[in-house]
């Protein structure tokens, strides 16, 4: 059975998933980000032995669940990080009941996401960056690009991205990525309890500290730096983009000027309401 860690992209995801990796796979706790365990799903190795045609996108489609299934024929628990919305498409869907343990849903504030898009993405500007985050249809990857691992990424709206994964109820644990920042050890906290009461995985206290400390910003940033991260963007210019950007110090209020931030607000109005946002 799969628990999803899952999120709208530029949310915190592979901060969680950093976080889990050194406390789930590490004796001490260090980790190679180049280098981790817990995978994205799906990858182009999930599919082959479907002997399908992935760059086909129908086929791509209706064989995500089957996908799962043969995954899941373990009956182990694992754990896939994914940007996919909840998606649907005729009888086909991204994932199931049937196949999912638990969801682990990390939000963002959309004012803080579209200036790391902006970055990550290299738009030219918050007027592109708004188009990218407001595109009902908006996916991220090539089906074409053989020389990828990935295969295409629905992820819709910032708005129809939030509210399809918090339909599903079962195990559902949703994180604010304003809360991690400013209280890592109680969202961190949250977290451990998740995987406790449905995993039935128990960790002491000083591998909880270590693996926070792990993964503190600065240090995955300093890492970047010096090894590069496979999972950064590549520029227009051919380019590999800074993953680890601004973290903590990217900042609508600074950054964004008011028609950017009235923009967003007016699109997404309901969703921050109902996240605490405005």
């Amino acid at each position: 059975m799969i628990v999803w860690l899952a999120s709208y992209p530029k949310s915190g995801n592979t901060w969680v998933r950093l976080f889990l990796e050194s406390l789930l796979y590490s004796d001490t706790n260090k980790i190679d980000i180049n280098n981790t365990r817990i995978k994205q799903f799906p990858l182009r190795e999930h599919f082959r032995d479907l002997k399908i045609d992935e760059n086909n996108i129908h086929e791509f489609i209706s064989n995500c669940i089957v996908c799962q299934e043969r995954l899941n024929l373990d009956n182990s628990i694992k754990i896939f990080k994914t940007h996919n919305a909840l998606w649907k498409s005729g009888k086909y869907s991204f994932t199931n009941e049937n196949n999912t343990n638990g969801v682990i849903h990390v939000v963002r504030d959309p004012r803080n996401v579209i200036t790391s898009l902006k970055n990550h993405f290299g738009s030219e500007n918050y007027d592109e960056a708004f188009k990218f985050i407001t595109n009902e249809k908006q996916y991220i990857g090539s089906r074409f690009d053989n020389k990828n691992n990935n295969l295409p990424t629905v992820i819709s709206s910032w708005s129809n991205h939030y509210n399809s994964w918090k339909k599903m109820k079962k195990n559902y644990l949703l994180i604010k990525y304003e809360r991690l920042l400013n209280h890592p050890e109680n969202e961190f906290d949250k977290i451990i309890k998740f995987l406790n009461n449905n995993l039935n995985l128990n960790f002491s206290e000083s591998k909880i500290q270590r693996a926070i400390k792990n993964c503190n910003f600065d240090d995955l940033k300093k890492e970047e730096k010096i090894n590069g991260f496979k999972e950064a963007a590549i520029d227009r210019n051919g380019h590999k983009r800074k993953f680890f950007y601004l973290g903590p110090k990217n900042d609508w209020k600074i950054i964004l000027n008011k028609i950017n931030t009235d923009n967003i607000e007016n699109a997404f109005r309901n969703e921050m309401m109902e996240l605490g946002y405005l």
